[in-house]
């Protein structure tokens, strides 16, 4: 039987108010506060049940696929695991051994892979302008394929990070934070840097510090960005992690510097940045640092 635990989480799931389903998560702040506590109160309640043993299978059939346009070893297998603890089997779109090598349409592919999926997971973050972007073109031809009734009925997409955002990892990432503390309302006041960390190899994707400014915000903390000169983030979304901290109580500072913005701070996440402007064109190779 499960714990008093696991069902004081279901009762505190299904107090809140969630408009999700069926719907895709692209950007967490397209989603209001309350549904990423639900998410969070779940995902809690789902791990507790994994560790008392017990199954959470809700499919009897159906496919989860993934399509990875960049390498991933912890979204790719998070993503797996998920899929087959409800119930799915998992397929990954290779684009190479696809009719997409020979020019099929996005529109084309994405209902083919669609007929028996319920939720489709998409990395494609190396270029800005272009991930988020493929994710809407893909949920526009899954809307207008279950429209026409070519679809039973229309998969969920899931952005497993694009050019703007890892809702995945930030979502993880406050779930920690959320944990630490005892409560998302603990969070308030607390300090937290977003700090540049140099790497040999290459620039990453700005949708880890993107993410991580857009939701830690939102919750009343007090953020700071820290990075050199000319290594900023999309303005679009600084502007959300400004608006965010005036509304929460919270605050968020931009500093191109390593020195005064972390100091005091107990809690810093390091990620290699790469420059706005060096990944602004799509298509050509993004640079290192």
């Amino acid at each position: 039987m499960p714990s008093p635990a696991i069902h004081e989480h279901l009762a505190a799931f299904r107090a809140l108010k969630t408009d999700l389903f069926q719907k895709d998560f692209l950007l967490t702040w397209e989603h209001p506060s309350e549904e990423i506590q639900a998410i969070l109160t779940l995902a809690e309640t789902l791990k507790r049940l994994h560790q008392e043993g017990f199954s959470y299978r809700a499919f009897d059939t159906g496919l989860a696929i993934s399509i990875f346009r960049d390498n991933s070893t912890r979204t790719r297998f998070s993503f797996a695991s998920a899929a087959g603890a409800m119930g799915f089997s998992l397929s990954d779109l290779d684009e190479e051994k696809s009719q997409v090598a020979h020019g099929e349409t996005v529109r084309e592919t994405a209902n083919m892979i669609s007929f028996l999926t319920e939720v489709i997971g998409i990395r494609d973050d190396m270029f800005l302008g272009e991930g988020n972007s493929y994710m809407r073109e893909v949920g526009d031809a899954l809307t207008d394929g279950a429209e026409q009734g070519v679809l039973h009925r229309r998969p969920s997409i899931i952005n497993l990070q694009c050019d703007i955002d890892h809702p995945t990892q930030s979502l993880a990432d406050l779930a920690w934070l959320k944990k630490h503390f005892g409560s998302l309302d603990k969070l308030k006041g607390k300090k937290i840097a977003m700090s540049w960390a140099y790497s040999p190899s290459y620039g990453k994707p700005l949708s880890v510090p993107q993410g991580i400014i857009g939701l830690m915000t939102r919750f009343g903390m007090n953020v700071s960005l820290a990075h050199p000169e000319g290594y900023g983030l999309i303005p679009e979304v600084m502007d959300i992690a400004k608006k965010n901290a005036a509304e929460s109580g919270g605050s968020f500072r931009n500093r191109e510097q390593h020195g005064g913005s972390i100091q005091g701070c107990p809690h810093r996440l390091s990620q290699v940045l790469g420059a706005f402007p060096r990944h602004a064109a799509a298509h050509e190779t993004p640079e290192g640092l």
